[in-house]
């Protein structure tokens, strides 16, 4: 079988509870990190891939493949903290793009206050809010000249398996599993509702794209290759893709990831991607 992108034999399932058995006293993050050391599970860059592993083994926990050790502390309660603590200038901003001056994009991993502001505006200002993120992922906070936010980009894992993409690059199984890495999602896009800036949205992924690469390789040691979304045509028709050059490949089929029985309906998604290395598909079909 294979989860969080790794295969897994009889024998790999096995040696798991017999770490579980043999260390009842571990927590899920040290059986994480114990397995990514036996099974040099490290990303290009060689950080251990330990959310990916505690990802993992608690999908094989709830397919009753094994027991886990009680999680030690409870996921974290909001209660208003965030929403509290940022005061933001809600001010309707309605000019022209030239109007706004120069505009930063800046990454949010390495400074607590820009990553809890990202935080806030994805959970209170996306329709899918912020979510949980696993893997290698960037988020980029944009902001103007006067340090005044004015939105979000969060690119992520892409999905595992999207028929329209894996035609246009023309990859086995195989190949797809070897070489997922090189290619990321756009997660979330966010202009914030009283930012009213024609051709904002398609100038910042225009921004975004052209600097995806180095801070990509910057903090993971490899680069992107091909980028992919999807766009929720009840809510929105695509138009900033379209205008900043990406590809239209069709539709998703209207299942979501977590749709093993073919029982789960989403909605029925147009699927983009941005092509950023010319020879992509020989990395990529490697």
């Amino acid at each position: 079988m294979v989860v969080q992108g790794r295969e897994l034999s009889r024998a790999d399932i096995d040696q798991i509870s017999g770490l579980i058995r043999s260390h009842p006293d571990w927590t899920r993050r040290r059986l994480s990190i114990e397995l990514c050391e036996l099974w040099d599970w490290c990303s290009p860059a060689g950080h251990t891939k330990d959310m990916s592993c505690r990802n993992l083994l608690l999908k094989l926990y709830r397919q009753g493949l094994i027991e886990l050790p009680a999680p030690t502390r409870r996921p974290p309660q909001m209660n208003g903290r965030v929403e509290r603590f940022f005061q933001l200038d809600e001010t309707p901003l309605d000019c022209q793009l030239s109007d706004l001056g120069p505009l930063s994009l800046v990454t949010v991993h390495d400074d607590v206050e820009r990553r809890r502001l990202f935080q806030h505006l994805l959970r209170n200002h996306h329709y899918l809010g912020h979510g949980q993120h696993v893997g290698e992922n960037i988020g980029y906070l944009v902001v103007d000249g006067s340090d005044r936010p004015l939105g979000c980009l969060l690119f992520g894992a892409p999905a595992w398996t999207v028929s329209s993409r894996d035609r246009f690059i023309g990859w086995t199984a195989e190949q797809r599993r070897g070489n997922l890495l090189h290619v990321t999602g756009n997660t979330r896009f966010l202009i914030l509702p009283w930012v009213r800036v024609k051709c904002l949205a398609s100038h910042l992924l225009g921004l975004t794209l052209r600097r995806l690469n180095r801070d990509w390789s910057s903090r993971y040691g490899h680069e992107v290759q091909l980028v992919e979304t999807f766009v929720d045509r009840s809510r929105f028709i695509g138009t900033c893709y379209r205008a900043a050059n990406w590809r239209f490949l069709g539709q998703t089929t209207g299942r979501s990831r977590q749709d093993r029985d073919h029982r789960i309906q989403v909605p029925r998604k147009d699927v983009y991607v941005y092509v950023l290395k010319r020879r992509f598909r020989e990395v990529l079909c490697r």
